[in-house]
């Protein structure tokens, strides 16, 4: 493993904030233009989190949220300061700033008379605002990838980091002098953009509702036509600088600029498995159990490590166990970590120790702890498609219930446990009701497959083996 690998990569972003107000103003005008810019942000988030989400932007951005009544979208007002803060949500998969929305949009009668609207809407949309925004967050976008080139040139002079300190100011005035240049170089850069060709765009539509006479596909050639009439930009599929979204649920019209071009959950994953779980869904389960400072939070079957590495990112201050039975399942969650360590070695300059997360090859059904310590448990159970099989999990879900209620601390302790295989889960559960209580459902899409994640609160009673409850009750 290695801890140095990426060691000024902290020692760069810490200058995220500060450069952001240069980045705007540099690039997007006079910073009086755009200081007091606001601006609706639509997100996608994991279906049936939406409310764990809207919370999370309250918390973190003091915005209120709408959720849409199209699953696994939310809206909140912004304004352009706070842009580099939406990117660092942890709920949220993709971004996108609002053109326009129409609650309650007329569609015609016929498929041409609806196209034709279509068309004419184009130019009349109040386009220059999320432009500004789409321009602002293109560039901090650029000088994210800046950043990791300067990070890239410094590797070479991580490895004597600690064992020389003096090191530590060569590291920074390369730092400082890469950063020095890219300001050199910024005005040239952007006198280039400005004189170089028109944009490449493409238009997606997103449509869901059975009452509609078009299909997606008209409806985005039809609009993105007049998209490219209005603005001579370039059509591209594929290698395109702009792409505009044209969100369509019943009778509901929102009409967006995408300002992420992956999904934000992969952001801590670099060794992937069979069944990597998505880092925004990992963040809605281990939030529904509401982790507090000195949790002890364990995921007994985790796969490539993407829920304990969620919550060590996030909540640091609980201490996080990641276990497998599979051992290239624990060397994937152990790579995983290596690689979040080698982006947590420098805090602020200082020097970061590692992260509350260990890794451990082990048997669901007899772990190694002891009764009663652990007090989160959140695991992705096998849904018996790609990994184990519907009829082993008729005797797996039991089994692993009842040694997670051993564990799990009575009376406080809590469980997210996510399942697509509903029947055999609620089985299990039904013979478990002495220690685990059903606290709430929330019903998810997991590539397709309708799934559920399900809140289990411990109950007071004390585990009892099952030898034992023929005999002496005896607690353990």
């Amino acid at each position: 493993m290695s801890d140095v690998q990426e060691a000024p990569n902290q020692l760069l972003d810490v200058n995220l904030h500060e450069n952001w107000s240069c980045i705007q103003a540099t690039e997007s005008g006079p910073r009086s233009e755009s200081e007091h810019l606001q601006v609706t942000i639509g997100a996608t988030v994991p279906t049936g989190f939406e409310q764990t989400a809207a919370d999370e932007v309250r918390e973190k951005l003091g915005s209120s949220c709408k959720i849409s009544k199209d699953r696994g979208k939310i809206y909140f007002d912004i304004s352009v300061e706070s842009l580099a803060q939406v990117h660092c949500l942890r709920s949220v998969d993709n971004l996108f700033v609002v053109v326009k929305e129409f609650k309650d949009y007329q569609f015609k009668e016929t498929k041409e008379e609806v196209l034709k609207d279509f068309e004419e809407l184009a130019g009349k949309l109040p386009w220059s605002d999320p432009l500004k925004v789409w321009k602002i967050n293109t560039n901090f976008k650029k000088k994210k990838t800046k950043r990791k080139k300067i990070k890239q040139n410094a590797d070479s002079h991580i490895l004597d980091y600690y064992e020389n300190p003096a090191i530590k100011e060569e590291i920074s005035t390369l730092v400082g002098d890469d950063l020095a240049s890219y300001k050199d170089e910024k005005d040239e850069s952007s006198k280039e953009e400005t004189q170089s060709k028109m944009l490449k765009f493409r238009v997606t539509c997103n449509r869901a509702g059975e009452k509609h006479c078009f299909s997606s596909n008209e409806a985005a050639r039809d609009f993105g036509g007049a998209v490219q009439d209005y603005f001579k930009w370039k059509a591209d599929m594929t290698n395109f600088d702009v792409e505009v979204l044209l969100n369509i649920h019943d009778s509901e019209i929102v009409v967006g600029i995408a300002l992420t071009e992956e999904s934000l959950h992969r952001r801590n994953i670099t060794h992937f498995g069979p069944t990597t779980l998505r880092s925004t869904l990992a963040y809605g389960m281990l939030r529904l159990c509401a982790p507090q400072p000195t949790d002890i939070i364990v995921d007994p079957m985790c796969g490539t490590g993407a829920i304990p590495i969620e919550g060590a990112t996030e909540w640091s201050n609980c201490y996080h166990i990641a276990g497998d039975n599979n051992p290239l399942a624990v060397d994937r969650a152990a790579n995983n970590i290596s690689s979040l360590l080698t982006k947590s070695q420098i805090k602020e300059g200082e020097v970061s120790w590692g992260l509350p997360i260990d890794a451990v090859q082990w048997d669901i059904c007899n772990l190694p702890l002891r009764t009663g310590t652990v007090d989160i448990i959140v695991t992705d159970m096998p849904f018996g498609k790609r990994m184990g099989s519907k009829k082993r999990n008729w005797n797996l879900y039991p089994a692993c219930l009842r040694e997670m209620s051993r564990v799990c601390r009575p009376g406080t302790g809590r469980a997210a446990l996510l399942t697509q295989d509903k029947k055999c889960f609620i089985k299990a559960l039904s013979g478990m009701g002495h220690v685990w209580r059903k606290v709430h459902t929330v019903w998810v899409n997991i590539g397709g497959l309708h799934a559920a994640v399900y809140l289990l609160k411990r109950t007071p009673q004390a585990f009892v083996h099952p030898s034992e409850q023929d005999g002496e009750r005896t607690p353990w």
